[in-house]
């Protein structure tokens, strides 16, 4: 039987090994015979005492010492058969013995299973001897020598020409760069741009630098069998990183199709609820019972339940959700906001409830606490009020939920807003005419409104004095400081006028006769 044709026999048996081990997934294929480097055969199964890999490492280290023997004769490699063994012997000693399990293992017949590893072997032996002999080891040291002498060579003409046009590119540059600019802040000036611009070559020129390396080591290793594993070793780094990417890729492809159509699922649906949103806020589309200034609220509340929903799903078809590492990171990363972001989550839930509450929307004038003016932002954390000092007071939404809310707004555009202030005045003075000057004073301030009648009210009975409460309506409470200084300044000028001391009777009291205190006009 020819070489070629044992080769054949053996690729149709490995054929047949291949399919079976598909049928069978506990199927191995077996213990490597490693020699110089190569992976000659396999062997499955023990013989007597020796298990199947210590026949694999034994047989390993007799392949290579007798490549090592200078008076190696191809012709005194042969194969013994008995009853029950075949062996491949050289000179009477026994490199490998063959069972007929291990025929079987295969499907293949003893002898021509032994014939096979037999030519394998004096093959390998021929390659290695031809390798390290001298007359080729100089030939392919001289090889080495010319590889790094040109690998030399480029370096060098490398960093020349590179510090060239490094210097080419400054000149060329030094009138165009401007600096590099963020609106009116100069991040990078002109002068730093171009160092910029140096480094970022001298980096490419040193990854260029470190890549011919590196693709040059394989080379020279690979010229010698004693180096050899070092250029595979060097060639794997690289290789299999690559291999597995991309398998990894090929792998997610499936998973990421799968991803793709639920993204797209839940983007129209988001889509749809979008729509009804904005047709509610329009006023388009009425639902009893649900406000205008709810419907965009309520699309970002079910716009984050729909997305966490979609990233529920989509987990375990992300690569890696179901390592350790992935999940140690999510674990911690759930303790952080669990733990720092309680204050955020109790703003957050009562930013929602206040604005299913209603209690203002924007630009209504409120009182939160002791703060008052127009409401300039309504977020999901927090409330900004501008107030009549033209002062932004942020005010988180839990001390909004937790406190008193007064909206001067609310019913100004409908009955009108009250402003009252009261006055104290002694039992001298007839009733009515202090009715008639704080209802005239109110009646000639501006922003009050006319058609409603102011009122008084006589909210206490003291023991030297009595209480006016004046009562008037405005229709603006932007304007209410300036409307209260107006109805102040209106009750002075009525009460001088009338001659009517605003005076507390008190203060009468202990004066002993002074001058009034009543302006003439």
């Amino acid at each position: 039987m020819s070489i070629r044709s044992l080769f054949v026999l053996i690729l149709l048996t490995g054929c047949c090994g291949l399919t079976y081990a598909q049928k069978d997934s506990a199927a191995f294929k077996g213990y490597p015979v490693i020699a110089h480097s190569d992976t000659l055969f396999h062997i499955r199964n023990k013989l007597g005492s020796l298990s199947a890999p210590e026949r694999a490492q034994r047989t390993s280290g007799k392949v290579e010492a007798l490549a090592e023997d200078l008076l190696f004769v191809p012709d005194s490699l042969v194969t013994e058969n008995d009853s029950s063994l075949v062996a491949i012997v050289y000179k009477g000693n026994v490199l490998l013995s063959l069972s007929k399990a291990d025929a079987d293992s295969v499907k293949m017949d003893r002898e021509v299973m032994a014939k096979a590893y037999q030519e394998i072997i004096i093959n390998n032996i021929h390659k290695y001897k031809s390798e390290t002999d001298l007359t080729e080891l100089l030939k392919r040291a001289g090889l080495g020598l010319l590889i790094l002498f040109v690998l030399g060579l480029c370096i060098y003409f490398l960093n020349k020409y590179s510090n060239r046009f490094n210097a080419w590119l400054r000149v060329k540059l030094h009138q165009k760069i401007v600096g590099f600019k963020i609106k009116n802040y100069e991040l990078i000036n002109r002068k730093n741009e171009l160092l910029l611009i140096s480094k970022l070559l001298n980096l490419v020129k040193f990854i260029v630098i470190i890549i011919l390396i590196y693709l040059t080591l394989p080379v020279v290793f690979r010229l010698f069998p004693w180096t050899k594993p070092w250029s595979d070793s060097l060639i794997g780094f690289v290789l299999n990183p690559l291999k597995n990417i991309f398998q990894g890729i090929i792998d997610f492809i499936p998973k990421l199709i799968t991803i793709a159509v639920v993204v797209m699922v839940f983007h129209y649906i988001k889509k749809a609820i979008k729509f009804l949103s904005d047709e509610i806020e329009a006023e388009k589309l009425k639902i009893n019972g649900f406000y205008p200034d709810w419907a965009k609220p309520t699309f970002n509340i079910v716009r984050i339940v729909l997305n966490a929903f979609m990233l529920v799903v989509i987990w375990p078809f992300i690569p890696g959700s179901n390592s350790e590492i992935f999940k140690g990171v999510s674990v911690f990363l759930g303790l952080l906001i669990s733990f720092g972001s309680s204050s955020a989550i109790s703003n957050g839930v009562a930013g929602m409830v206040i604005t299913y509450m209603r209690p203002f929307k924007i630009g209504d004038i409120v009182k939160i606490g002791d703060t008052t003016g127009a409401v300039q932002e309504k977020s999901l954390l927090v409330t900004r009020i501008l107030t009549f000092k033209n002062e932004v007071i942020t005010i988180p939404n839990s001390a909004i939920l937790n406190g008193n809310t007064i909206n001067y707004s609310s019913m100004a555009n409908q009955d009108g807003l009250v402003l009252h202030t009261t006055v104290t005045l002694g039992y001298d003075i007839p009733w009515t005419t202090a009715h008639e000057l704080l209802i005239q004073a109110a009646m000639t301030s501006e922003g009050v409104i006319k058609e409603k009648k102011p009122f008084v009210l006589q909210t206490s009975l003291e023991d030297w004095y009595v209480s006016y409460q004046l009562n008037a309506y405005i229709d603006n409470p932007k304007r209410m400081p300036a409307i209260y200084s107006e109805i102040h300044k209106n009750i002075h000028i009525a009460f001088d006028e009338a001659g009517v001391e605003m005076m507390s009777p008190h203060y009468q009291a202990i004066r002993d006769g002074n001058a009034s205190t009543v302006t003439n006009p």
